[in-house]
């Protein structure tokens, strides 16, 4: 009996032994670090500086649409491959070109850390290289930006503003710092403010009928038509008789997007104020509620002269993106 007894104990030691390793074991990452849109680039510095530099640069160091001035979509950090091990793997985007190697194209997520978004890119020889980049660009870009969304956001919601009368005035959750303030709250029209070193940071929201912008195929002139609209309305400029309109020399650009799920145009462009020497860019978001008959409106601009605005313009675009329809 004894025998027996043992016997059994044995054999469940044996096969919990066997389970427990067929198991994975659990790797735990570090969390990532870096700057918001700060990429490191691992090339050799040959590379760097011929052709295939040039075509990472063209690519990740685009200037942003809709800045009143050139400033670049990721700001670049190069190093030689040796250079990158150790505290510098933690970096939470990088893209990294190997030569000499099979012709291809991969994004890699958490590969070293969490979050973090990596991309290699490879070739026999340059112009290997270089097709991988011009091919893949939008599709990198893409990846590279979702990921800053949603590390500012996770920034953001550190500490949040309380947001109950949007929900109540426009069935609408919206995620933004407690450093901003509400500086008007009508029925039909928000406006939220923060203060930045010599100047401001700005959002709008209100809602439209979809008839207001899909009346005719001329989106563009649609929304631009509303913006000055709500301008002349809410937005008035330093001046008696002044106001914020879109700029007239230049046309905002205009993409299709999605908010919560729901299709929206996206704008970006340039504001001025009517008859003052102001002006800005701005990002709307047309966001289309067919349920409820209307466009909820979502609005942000910057006011900061002589300064670099893209990582402003950056923060307001993760904090509309962040809506919630109720």
């Amino acid at each position: 009996m004894r025998n027996a007894v043992f016997l059994s104990v044995f054999l469940i030691l044996i096969l919990s032994g066997c389970n427990n390793s067929e198991k994975p074991e659990r790797i735990i990452l570090s969390d990532s670090s870096g700057n918001i849109n700060n990429v490191s680039v691992v090339v050799d510095n040959e590379l760097w500086e011929g052709s295939v530099g040039e075509a990472l640069r063209k690519s990740l160091a685009a200037p942003v649409d809709g800045l009143p001035q050139e400033e670049p979509l990721f700001s670049l950090n190069q190093m030689p491959e040796p250079a990158f091990s150790g505290f510098v793997r933690k970096n939470r985007l990088f893209v990294k070109i190997e030569k000499g190697k099979k012709q291809g194209f991969k994004i890699f997520t958490d590969p070293f850390a969490h979050p973090q978004t990596g991309v290699l890119i490879s070739g026999k020889d340059s112009a290997e290289i270089i097709a991988e980049i011009i091919d893949n660009s939008e599709e990198i870009v893409s990846a590279l930006k979702a990921t800053e969304i949603k590390e500012k956001q996770r920034r953001i919601h550190k500490s949040l503003k309380n947001d109950e009368s949007l929900q109540e005035k426009f069935g609408i959750s919206l995620k933004f710092p407690s450093a901003y303030r509400y500086a008007i709250e009508n029925d039909d029209f928000f406006w939220i403010r923060k203060d930045i070193p010599k100047g401001n940071m700005e959002i709008v929201i209100y809602e439209v009928p979809l008839s207001a912008i899909d009346n005719d195929t001329n989106v563009v002139a649609n929304i631009i038509k509303m913006r000055d609209s709500i301008g002349k309305t809410h937005i008035p400029g330093p001046l008696d008789g002044s106001y914020m309109i879109t700029e007239e020399a230049y046309a905002p650009y205009l993409f299709h997007s999605e908010i919560d799920g729901k299709f929206a145009y996206e704008t970006k462009g340039t504001w001025e104020v009517k008859n003052a020497f102001m002006a800005g860019p701005f990002i709307n978001y047309a966001v289309r509620d067919s349920i409820n008959n209307r466009y909820i409106i979502l609005e942000g601009f910057a006011f900061a002269p002589a300064s670099a605005k893209r990582d402003n313009m950056f923060e307001l675009e993760a904090i509309l993106k962040s809506v919630k329809f109720k």
